[in-house]
């Protein structure tokens, strides 16, 4: 199926984690698709990957931005106005479980709130105009934490609830403009980050074992591919009268009985 992504301009906030993570899986993704990825993100990674995304499409960028301050993604979204006309597409994928908790700072509390959520207030406020000239749509990605809660995450937690919130309330208020804004939520997907905080548990292999069990649909964790190409149909023309949904990409882990567990 074409998506008609072709030269779609395509903002991506977060894109440049590291190889194999959601943000840079759906950048490559898009690049594949004809798409012109721009990633904001503040982890110079970013340049390396502006040079290989280049080669499949030349017009794609990089901007170097804190996402955590408003500032700087006002600068960084005026340049990329000073350099195309218009984006048709925005990605809110940038999100960080840093484990803010009650024991946490109040200060610690609201940093995790600019990151979280702060950043994709700011991403469209400033890039509004420049979306309303494609009459585009927005993706913003959440998590599965928002819905179920996760335990020692109140930062996180409070964001991604904020992040649903913003989505249903953007798709009313740019109804007018003719703008689609949807919500792509996560449960258990094997990432770079994901592995890491296995990797600091006594038997994470034990544990990776316990949660997969728990997925419903083949007890296998979603990969970053299945949610890149789920993000790429959303955003796509093929996905033209969707706006105000939470889609799930999660192999049933939210919803679905718990009697389908395999308990043996």
């Amino acid at each position: 199926m074409d998506l008609r992504l072709e030269n779609k301009i395509v903002l991506v906030t977060g894109g440049a984690g590291i190889e194999g993570s959601i943000g840079q899986t759906i950048v490559f993704a898009l690049a594949k698709e004809g798409a012109i990825p721009i990633i904001l993100d503040r982890n110079e990674r970013g340049f390396d990957y502006e040079k290989q995304l280049q080669e499949i499409n030349a017009k794609a960028r990089f901007f170097k931005t804190d996402l955590s301050k408003p500032e700087q993604i006002k600068s960084s979204i005026e340049k990329i106005g000073n350099e195309f006309s218009g984006i048709d597409i925005i990605i809110n994928n940038v999100g960080v479980n840093d484990g803010v908790s009650l024991n946490s700072t109040t200060e610690d509390f609201i940093n995790s709130l600019h990151l979280n959520l702060i950043s994709y207030f700011a991403t469209l406020k400033y890039a509004l105009p420049l979306l309303k000239t494609k009459k585009g749509n927005i993706l913003n990605i959440g998590s599965k934490v928002a819905i179920t809660g996760q335990g020692g995450t109140s930062g996180y937690a409070a964001s991604k609830g904020g992040v649903l919130g913003l989505t249903r309330e953007w798709a009313v208020d740019l109804i007018q403009y003719n703008i689609r804004c949807n919500a792509l939520i996560i449960a258990e997907s094997m990432t770079p980050a994901y592995q890491d905080w296995l990797d600091t548990l006594k038997d994470g292999e034990a544990k990776r074992k316990a949660i997969e069990e728990k997925i419903p649909f083949e007890n296998r964790m979603t990969s970053p591919d299945e949610i890149a190409n789920m993000a790429l149909f959303i955003i796509s023309e093929r996905s033209t009268h969707t706006t105000g949904q939470f889609i799930f990409v999660d192999g049933g882990y939210v919803h679905l009985d718990r009697a389908l567990l395999n308990n043996s």
